[in-house]
C-alpha cells in the first residue's frame, strides 16, 4: 500500500503522545497533525472508529509505520473542489455545513471550496453574533450572491431564500396603527423595537414622553422590555419605520389651554433658575417660564438669581400658551398694575420731586422716585452752572431735588432737571406745558421754550 500509494483501513486504539495509535494488521502511528483538515482538540473521540489512511512513512526493521488521515481528506477535498467550480453559479441554492464562525459571520464547507456568510445575510432581522444562531458543524441551505471562480471567493445568503418581511409593511404597519415590539438596541438618539423579524423600528428620545426631557433612552427602557408604540411614519424604500411612545398617551399640553386659559393666577414652585428667567413647576412635567423682563414693572434685573432660589413658591399670571412648541410663559409683574399706565397723574409735567442717586454715568445721574421707578437727570441738567462730569455734581446715595420735565409711559422714561429748579423761565414753561399736556403729550420742555422765544422776536438758542 506505501509503494502503491494506496489507502489501508484501521481501527483507533488508543491516544498516545503526539496523536493515535492504530491497529492496520499491525500496530501504527496517526500523528495529531494528520488526524484531520483542521487541528482536532478531542483526539479520544476517535477512538474506535474505523477509518481509512494513507501510509506515509514505513520502516520494516524498526516496525515504524505512520499514517495520515488528513491526505486521503486532501485528495477527497480536491476532487470536491474541482467538481463545485464546475457547478457553482449566482443565484443557485447549495447545502452546506458551518465550518468556522467570526464576528462578521460564517464560513461555510460548499465541499471543497469555502464560501462566506456575512452577519447581514444571515437574517432579515437583527443578528449581533453568527453564535446567536449557528453552531460548527451545522448543515445548512443557503443562495449563492456572488461568484469569482479566478479568486475562487464565495458571497452566500441565508436570508436571500426567505420572504423579505418588508414586501408588504406598509399595509401591515400603516400610519397611527398601535404596535407591541421588543427593544433590541439603545443608541443616544433612541429605541430600536423588533417588531417581527426583519423589522424594526426607531423610537426617537423626543418621542418617549410628553412631559420629560429625556436625555437617554435607558432612562425609559432597557433592552428587553416589551413596548406599545403608535406607528409615525413609514418609508419602505429606505426600511424605516418612525414609532411613538408619548402617544399612547392623551397630550397634557392638550389640555393646559382649558385647564390655564390665559389670565389665571397660578402658584407653583421654583424648579429651575437661567440668566433668562425661572422656570416654575405647576404640575408634573409642565413648567412655566417667567421671563426676566417679566418679573418686576420697574426694578432692573440682571440675574433672576439676584431675587430667588429653587424651592420658592410664587405665584405668576397665564401669559402665553404655545401648544405646538409646548412652550407656556407666565408673569410675576402682572399681578399687580402697571405703574407706567399712571405715571402721568402721578407725576405731572413740574412737579418737584425728591429722590435718591442710585448710579452716575457720563450722560447723567439716575434717581430713584417712589414705587422703584428711576428718573434720568442729564449732565445739562444737574446744575445751573455747566457741568463736564456728572460724578463732579452728585454720588450715588445723594439726596436730590429736582423737576419732572418729561414723562414718556411708552418708553417708561421719566427726565428730571435740577436747573429747572432754580429757573423760574423754566418752572413756567412746565406749568403751562402740564395744562397742555392732553393734547401735546410728546412735546418737551426745549419745544416749549423755542415757541416762547420765538413769539418774543429772540433768535432760538439751545
Amino acid at each position: 500500500a506505501y509503494e502503491a500509494d494506496e489507502s489501508v483501513e484501521g481501527h483507533v486504539v488508543s491516544r498516545v503522545k503526539g496523536g493515535l495509535s492504530v491497529d492496520i494488521g499491525v500496530k501504527a502511528f496517526l500523528p495529531g497533525s494528520q488526524v484531520d483538515l483542521r487541528p482536532v482538540r478531542n483526539l479520544e473521540s476517535l477512538i474506535g472508529e474505523r477509518l481509512a489512511f494513507k501510509v506515509i512513512k514505513f520502516n520494516k526493521r524498526r516496525g515504524n509505520i505512520v499514517l495520515s488521515r488528513r491526505a486521503l481528506l486532501e485528495k477527497e477535498r480536491a476532487r470536491q473542489r474541482t467538481e463545485t467550480l464546475t457547478t457553482l453559479e449566482v443565484g443557485q441554492i447549495v447545502d452546506g455545513v458551518i465550518k468556522n464562525l467570526t464576528d462578521y459571520g460564517a464560513f461555510i464547507d460548499l465541499g471543497g471550496i469555502d464560501g462566506l456568510l456575512h452577519v447581514t445575510d444571515m437574517s432579515w432581522g437583527r443578528v449581533n453574533h453568527p453564535s446567536e444562531i449557528f453552531q460548527v458543524g451545522d448543515q445548512i441551505k443557503v443562495k449563492v450572491l456572488k461568484f469569482d471562480p479566478e479568486s475562487e471567493r464565495v458571497s452566500l445568503g441565508l436570508k436571500q431564500i426567505q420572504p423579505d418581511p418588508w414586501v408588504d409593511a406598509a399595509h401591515k404597519y400603516p400610519i397611527g396603527k398601535r404596535v407591541r415590539g421588543k427593544v433590541v438596541s439603545l443608541a443616544d438618539y433612541g429605541a430600536f423595537l423588533e417588531l417581527e423579524a426583519g423589522i424594526e423600528g426607531l423610537v426617537h428620545v423626543s418621542e418617549m414622553s410628553w412631559t420629560k426631557r429625556v436625555k437617554h433612552p435607558s432612562k425609559v427602557v432597557t433592552a428587553g422590555d416589551m413596548v406599545e408604540a403608535i406607528v409615525l411614519d413609514i418609508d419602505e424604500v429606505s426600511r424605516k419605520i418612525s414609532l411613538g411612545m408619548k402617544q399612547i398617551e392623551p397630550n397634557p399640553w392638550s389640555l393646559i389651554e382649558e385647564k390655564y386659559p390665559v389670565g389665571t393666577r397660578v402658584r407653583g414652585t421654583v424648579r429651575n433658575i437661567t440668566n433668562f428667567g425661572l422656570f416654575i413647576g405647576l404640575e408634573e412635567g409642565i413648567d412655566g417660564l417667567v421671563h426676566v423682563s417679566d418679573i418686576s414693572w420697574t426694578e432692573q434685573i440682571k440675574h433672576p438669581g439676584e431675587k430667588f432660589k429653587k424651592g420658592d413658591e410664587l405665584d405668576a399670571i397665564v401669559l402665553k400658551i404655545d401648544k405646538e412648541n409646548e412652550k407656556f410663559s407666565l408673569g410675576i409683574k402682572q399681578l399687580t398694575p402697571n405703574p407706567w399706565d399712571d405715571i402721568q397723574r402721578t407725576y405731572p409735567l413740574g412737579t418737584e420731586i425728591e429722590g435718591e442717586v442710585t448710579s452716575v454715568t457720563d450722560f447723567g445721574a439716575f434717581v430713584r422716585l417712589a414705587d422703584g421707578i428711576e428718573g434720568l437727570i442729564y449732565t445739562s441738567e444737574l446744575s445751573p452752572e455747566p457741568v463736564e462730569k456728572a460724578a463732579d455734581v452728585v454720588n450715588p446715595g445723594d439726596r436730590v431735588k429736582a423737576l419732572v420735565t418729561r414723562v414718556d409711559p411708552g418708553e417708561q422714561k421719566i427726565s428730571l432737571s435740577i436747573k429747572a429748579v432754580h429757573d423760574q423761565q423754566q418752572r413756567q414753561a412746565l406749568n403751562e406745558l402740564a395744562a397742555q399736556q392732553s393734547r401735546t403729550q410728546r412735546s418737551t420742555l426745549g419745544d416749549l421754550l423755542a415757541e416762547k422765544l420765538r413769539k418774543a422776536g429772540q433768535p432760538d438758542s439751545e
